[in-house]
């Protein structure tokens, strides 16, 4: 199967087809007497497998690693569940971080509503921001 065949029945363009050759997650194809790549039948498959795990949060080097397990004759579930638990802390630890920097600005956001701008001095950058030990004035750019 040609790149452009393949292309088209992968929905992905040559260049990323060719990208992921180099990256090392396709076999380099055997070639045409007139140069041209010539992938073998089951290549489709293999390039739905790849979207489908980057669409599970997997990098190209988790991916490539599963392919290497499967390449070798062995199935690679229990990595990719190894995989998948790493991936969902990941997850879980960002959520955590998303929620502290949320109240932050829930926080930052109430202390806006209540910033007084003729209260500001030129010696503060932006009273919302610092934090009031950080004040010259002692933390006083509210509205009373």
């Amino acid at each position: 199967m040609l790149i452009g065949d393949l292309a088209t029945a992968s929905g992905l363009t040559a260049k990323t087809i060719r990208f992921y050759e180099q990256a090392g997650l396709l076999p380099a194809p055997p070639r045409t007497p007139g140069g041209y790549r010539d992938y073998p039948e089951q290549t489709p498959a293999r390039l739905a497998f790849i979207r489908d795990a980057q669409g599970a949060g997997l990098t190209l080097a988790e991916i490539r690693s599963v392919l290497a397990l499967r390449d070798g004759g062995q199935a690679p579930c229990e990595h990719v569940t190894a995989l998948i638990d790493q991936r969902l802390a990941d997850i879980e630890r960002r959520l955590a971080e998303l929620a502290t920097t949320r109240e932050a600005l829930r926080g930052l956001a109430r202390r806006a509503a209540q910033v007084d701008p003729a209260s500001c001095s030129e010696d503060d950058i932006c009273t919302i921001l610092a934090t009031p030990a950080h004040r010259p004035d002692g933390g006083m750019p509210f509205r009373a």
